[in-house]
C-alpha cells in the first residue's frame, strides 16, 4: 500500500509537468524576418524577434512576414509617354514592411487577414497606377536613356503611399520598354551607336594621351641624361680640386711636423732629461731616508727586546723569589705543625669547625619562614626536631674532613704528642722565669 507521502509526491510531478506543457503552449517565438501581432483583452501590441506569451482564450495572435516581396509591374494596358507614343514597359519591384512597430501594426491593419497573392496584388495595382503618371511626364527618349530616373521617380512618387500602407520601396527596376511603331528600337540603336562612338573616343583619347605621355616620358628622360653628364663634370671639377686641396694640406703638415720637431720636441727632451734628474735625485734620497729610517726602527727594535728580555728576567727572578719564599714558608709551618701538640690540633678543629658548620647550615638562612606542626610527646618533635637536625650536621663534620683529606681523624690524632701535666709545664715555666 502506497504512502500518502508518494502519492503528493506523484501530484507535484504531475502539476508541474502540466504547467510546463501549458506554458510550452502558450510560448510563442518570432525570428527576425516574422513579427507576432498579438490581440485580445489588452491593446494589440508587437513581438519582433523574440518571444511571448499568449494566454489562451483572452489573447490571441497572427504572424505577419518581414521579409522582402519580390513581384512584377507590368501593366496589361499600354502606357502613353508624353508624346504620345504607346508604349510597354515592364519593371521588377522590390517591396517589405518597415521594421518600426508603427508600420508593423499598419501594415498588419491593411493585410493581416489576407493571402499573399492577394497583398501582392493590391500593392501592384498601386505601383502600376503610379507608374502610368510617371511614364505620361516623360518622352521615349528619356524612358529609354535614364532608366535610374525613372526608377529614382518612382520611389519617390510611391513613398506616401507606401507609408500608408506599413511598406517601402527597396528597389524599382525598369526591365524592358518597347512600342508598336519600333521607334525604341531605333532610340535603342541609336543609344548603342553613340554609346559606341563615345567608347571610340574614349579610347582615341587615351592612345593619345599615352603617345603624348611617352613623348613627355622620353623629353624628361634625355634631360635627366643630359643633367647626369654635367654632374658627371660638375663632380670631375670638385675632385680634382679636392685633390689639390689635399696636397696642399700633405705639404702643410710636413712643414708643421718639422716645425714641432724644431722646437718643441728639443724642448721636451731637455725638459725630459731635467725632470730624469729631479727624479733621480728625489729617488736618492728616499733611499737614504729609507735606510736611516730602517736602521733607527732595528736599533729600537734591539733596545726593546734587550728591555723586554731584563724585564722578564727580572719578572723570573721575583717569582722564583715568591716562590722560593712561599715554599719556606710552607717548610716552617709544616715543622711548626709537627711541633704542634695534640692540644693544639684539638684547638684548630674546634675553632674551624664553627666555620664548616657555618657554611654547611648557610642554606637555612635563605628561608623567610619556617612552620613547625607537632602532633607528638616525643622529645624528638616539634622545635627539638629542628635543634637535633642542626646537631646531627654539625656531627657529620669529622666524617667530611675524613672524606676529603683521607686520612682519618683517629689516626691523626693518635700521631699528636700527649699533653703534659700541668704541673710540670708549670715548673718548665718557672725555670725559665729564673733563667730569664
Amino acid at each position: 500500500m502506497q504512502s500518502p507521502y508518494a502519492i503528493f509526491v506523484g501530484l507535484g510531478v504531475i502539476i508541474i509537468l502540466a504547467v510546463f506543457i501549458a506554458i510550452g503552449k502558450m510560448f510563442r517565438k518570432a525570428g527576425p524576418n516574422q513579427a507576432i501581432i498579438v490581440y485580445g483583452f489588452r491593446k494589440p501590441r508587437v513581438i519582433k524577434a523574440g518571444a511571448a506569451i499568449i494566454f489562451p482564450v483572452v489573447e490571441t495572435y497572427r504572424e505577419l512576414t518581414l521579409e522582402l516581396m519580390s513581384f512584377d509591374v507590368a501593366p496589361q494596358q499600354d502606357l502613353y509617354t508624353k508624346q504620345g507614343v504607346a508604349v510597354t514597359v515592364e519593371a521588377v519591384a522590390q517591396i517589405k514592411v518597415r521594421s518600426d512597430e508603427e508600420s508593423i501594426l499598419t501594415a498588419a491593419e491593411q493585410f493581416l487577414s489576407k493571402t499573399p497573392d492577394q497583398r501582392e496584388g493590391l500593392i501592384r495595382l498601386v505601383m502600376e497606377g503610379h507608374l502610368r503618371g510617371i511614364i505620361g511626364q516623360l518622352t521615349v527618349e528619356q524612358i529609354v536613356k535614364e532608366p535610374e530616373m525613372v526608377a529614382e521617380r518612382m520611389r519617390s512618387t510611391c513613398l506616401d503611399d507606401m507609408s500608408k500602407m506599413g511598406l517601402e520601396v527597396i528597389s524599382f527596376t525598369i526591365r524592358e520598354v518597347r512600342d508598336k511603331n519600333a521607334e525604341t528600337a531605333s532610340l535603342g540603336k541609336q543609344a548603342e551607336a553613340q554609346r559606341d562612338l563615345a567608347i571610340q573616343k574614349a579610347q582615341y583619347l587615351e592612345q593619345s594621351r599615352r603617345q603624348e605621355a611617352q613623348a613627355d616620358k622620353a623629353y624628361e628622360i634625355q634631360t635627366n641624361v643630359m643633367q647626369q653628364q654635367v654632374v658627371a663634370e660638375q663632380v670631375k671639377v670638385l675632385q680634382i680640386e679636392k685633390e689639390q686641396q689635399v696636397k696642399v694640406q700633405e705639404a702643410e703638415i710636413l712643414r708643421h711636423e718639422k716645425e714641432l720637431i724644431s722646437t718643441i720636441l728639443k724642448g721636451s727632451e731637455i725638459e725630459a732629461q731635467r725632470i730624469g734628474n729631479i727624479a733621480a735625485a728625489e729617488k736618492n734620497r728616499l733611499t737614504i731616508e729609507a735606510e736611516g729610517q730602517a736602521a733607527a726602527t732595528r736599533a729600537a727594535g734591539e733596545a726593546q727586546a734587550a728591555i723586554t728580555r731584563l724585564q722578564g728576567q727580572a719578572e723570573a727572578d721575583i717569582i722564583f723569589s715568591k716562590g722560593e719564599a712561599e715554599a719556606k714558608a710552607m717548610n716552617v709551618k709544616a715543622e711548626a705543625y709537627q711541633e704542634w701538640s695534640q692540644a693544639a690540633v684539638v684547638d684548630k678543629l674546634i675553632t674551624n669547625m664553627a666555620d664548616v658548620v657555618r657554611a654547611m647550615a648557610e642554606p637555612l638562612s635563605k628561608v623567610d619562614k619556617i612552620t613547625i606542626v607537632s602532633t607528638g610527646n616525643d622529645e624528638h618533635t616539634g622545635v627539638n626536631k629542628l635543634t637535633g637536625d642542626m646537631t646531627k650536621i654539625a656531627a657529620q663534620v669529622p666524617a667530611l674532613f675524613e672524606a676529603l683529606s683521607g686520612m682519618k681523624m683517629s689516626e691523626l690524632m693518635s700521631n699528636v704528642k700527649a699533653m703534659k701535666p700541668r704541673e710540670d709545664r708549670e715548673e718548665g715555666e718557672g725555670k725559665r722565669e729564673e733563667k730569664a
